[in-house]
């Protein structure tokens, strides 16, 4: 088969996958925002319901309302703001009051539907009178549009969409059971492993596990779904391998990635060493596997998500006297994959180098969708206030894109008003985190000088 071929006959695949990352990405960036809240009420949790640390009764009152409104219409808030700005994020909100009220269980699935769907919805609204205003009436319209909106989709949610949403949960919730109580919960590996190479993983995590080990610590107080991404011990198995058994620059890399896997969280760090050799999916699917089952079999859980997963973040959400259980199968799981990553490490016969693990980084960054070559529309400066440094910043570059003989719209906005369409947004080093927070699907480059910067040049080429 030529290659020409071959490239043709993997488009639909590879088209499939990114439409899965790009859902992925979504899902994940209505619920990382909100993180705090997340563990906030974690810790709430572990430490005044009846079996918490310390029991406490008047205080343990924040945990239901918590559950059920603030956590759900956060979620509902952040993705109508992902599809329209503060604008959506507030018709957002009220759609997702509609399915909070209309149920008797935490609603996160109808928050990750009503979300966007009330933000969709204005954001047509929105473009449809855009310039059709008399002057004077802007705000007047303005406020009515979204108050009348807001009426009719959170009647539309309470009505219609929530029963529906209820049922998926019960659909979703019933099938769980169904896998614990059959004792096949391990066998989830086998998704939940290759899915994060995928980087998927925000996505399993946050979408799908997370809602379910939510409701399920509202009822017991902790939640192995918690565990199942979450754990870092299979990729701390590989990256052990790595160190006892390859040579050169990987070995020499493999502690760093270890403190910043394993201490960190971050468990982005180890796919490029298992895609240098993509038989070690074995080793992580063991690994991961046989942590569940020791989770299982000890009773182990958390009390909310760790994120980043990091084994200081795993421990700080762990319920009182559920230590053990989490810290053996942690260690299981990191020594099941490092013997079978090891086997597999031991029979390369020649030695890996820099550049592999460089192209394997590379694959990694094109599996993100942060590939070399980009095709943009639209890079957003951002500063604290939107103004000096990064319009001057923005000129600069608008400058340097058109010499390059490139039609791109560079804008500057506040750090607190990128717009949620950004592609690429560049920012000092120092705001870059607050960011991704605003802007969680864009690619970030971090400067240090907003006008004298190689990455403008370095970025220039990429875009050329």
């Amino acid at each position: 088969m030529s290659n020409q071929s071959f490239a043709a006959s993997n488009k639909p695949q590879n088209n499939i996958q990114e439409k899965i990352q790009r859902f992925g990405r979504f899902l994940s960036g209505m619920v990382m925002p909100n993180i705090g809240a997340f563990i906030a009420w974690g810790l709430i949790t572990a430490l005044f319901i009846p079996t918490g640390w310390t029991p406490n009764e008047n205080l343990a009152a924040l945990v239901g309302p918590m559950i059920i409104y603030l956590l759900p219409l956060l979620i509902g808030y952040t993705g109508g703001k992902m599809v329209n700005g503060v604008r959506g994020g507030v018709l957002g909100a009220v759609a997702t009051m509609g399915v909070v009220v209309g149920s008797d269980v935490p609603m996160f699935i109808g928050a990750m539907i009503m979300g966007p769907f009330g933000g969709y919805v204005i954001k047509k609204f929105d473009g449809a009178i855009e310039g059709k205003i008399p002057a004077g009436f802007e705000m007047l319209v303005n406020n009515f549009s979204a108050g009348i909106i807001g009426t009719l989709v959170t009647l539309l949610a309470y009505l219609a969409i929530g029963p529906v949403a209820q049922g998926l949960n019960e659909v979703l919730k019933t099938g769980v059971e169904g896998i614990v109580n059959a004792g096949l919960l391990p066998l989830t590996s086998l998704f939940i492993e290759p899915g994060k190479i995928l980087f998927l993983n925000n996505a399993i995590n946050h979408g799908i596990l997370g809602p379910l080990g939510i409701q399920e610590v509202n009822t017991l107080g902790k939640s192995i779904f918690f565990l199942l991404e979450t754990n870092p011990g299979p990729g701390l198995g590989i990256l052990l391998a790595y160190w006892v058994f390859a040579k050169g620059m990987i070995k020499q890399s493999a502690p760093g990635a270890i403190i910043i896997h394993f201490l960190g969280g971050i468990h982005e760090i180890y796919f490029p060493y298992v895609l240098m050799k993509p038989v070690l999916l074995l080793a992580v699917i063991a690994g991961g596997a046989s942590g569940v089952l020791t989770f299982s079999v000890m009773g182990a859980g958390l009390v909310a998500t760790p994120s980043p997963g990091s084994i200081f973040a795993l421990l700080a959400m762990t319920p009182k006297g559920g230590f053990a259980a989490v810290i053996i199968g942690v260690i299981v799981s990191t020594a099941v994959s490092f013997l079978v990553g090891s086997y597999f490490i031991k029979r390369s016969s020649a030695e890996q180098d820099e550049s592999e693990l460089r192209d394997a980084k590379q694959k990694v960054q094109e599996l993100k969708g942060t590939k070399s070559k980009l095709t943009v529309s639209n890079i957003v400066f951002a500063c604290d206030a939107g103004m000096g440094s990064s319009a001057m910043a923005a000129t600069s570059l608008r400058n340097k894109l058109k010499k390059a003989g490139l039609n791109i719209n560079v804008v500057n906005f506040a750090i607190d008003e990128i717009p949620s369409n950004a592609q690429i947004v560049i920012t000092h080093e120092s705001l870059t985190e607050r960011a991704r927070t605003k802007a969680p699907n864009a690619e970030h480059i971090s400067i240090k000088n907003f006008m004298n910067s190689p990455e403008f040049d370095e970025l220039i080429k990429r875009l050329a």
